[in-house]
């Protein structure tokens, strides 16, 4: 049994590190306006609403020859949030939820990162929100690398995860007469990323 183990852990080492994407290594700047960071609640426990970040700021540092020693870190301005609706976003900026003027960023910073084979990638982190600190996973794919007219190098992932946002202390809601609630504990979060190599 050690000896199929060690091959399948051999085998799955040799896929997950694509030689060709030595030459990636590197710092990268996200690219804010190329960029979204955006969630999904579930509203009154029939819908669906979608809202994204406006301002951020954040780095990567690739190691295409060892993912492992891959980092990220993420800065969000919570006052940027946007859902469709002035009202709402104002609600979400309020003590209600975010507690925006006290707690001004939510934050990410890696601690793990993990190569799954093919394009897969999985990194780990601390998210920080109304100041409290809990770890996140997101799954990621890789999207590819390009130069593009201006003579910029860039890479893309696509990434997703899930929280309860209760473990964040955003605990508010309301009870719907025909049962349940009006907010979903449950949050989507997708992160479409355009990073620019550094000079």
């Amino acid at each position: 049994m050690s000896i199929f183990g060690r091959k399948d852990t051999e085998t799955a080492t040799t896929e997950a590190v694509r030689p060709d994407l030595a030459a990636l290594t590197g710092d990268y700047t996200i690219d804010p306006a190329h960029s979204t960071i955006g969630f999904v609640a579930r509203h009154a426990m029939v819908t669906n609403v979608k809202g994204s970040f406006q301002d951020f700021t954040g780095t990567l540092h690739l190691d295409g020859t060892d993912p492992s020693r891959s980092t990220a870190s993420l800065d969000v301005v919570m006052d940027s949030i946007e859902t469709g609706n002035a009202d709402r976003d104002g609600h979400l900026k309020s003590s209600d939820f975010f507690k925006a003027d006290e707690f001004p960023a939510m934050t990410f910073r890696s601690t793990k990162a993990e190569a799954l084979g093919g394009d897969d990638y999985r990194i780990t982190g601390d998210l920080t929100i109304l100041g409290t600190t809990r770890p996140l996973t997101i799954d990621l794919e890789f999207n590819g690398a390009a130069k593009d007219p201006f003579g910029n190098e860039r890479v893309g992932f696509e990434g997703k995860a899930e929280i309860l946002r209760s473990e964040w202390g955003l605990t508010w809601n309301a009870a719907l007469e025909t049962g349940g609630v009006l907010v979903s504990d449950k949050i989507k979060l997708n992160f479409d990323i355009s990073a620019i190599r550094n000079a």
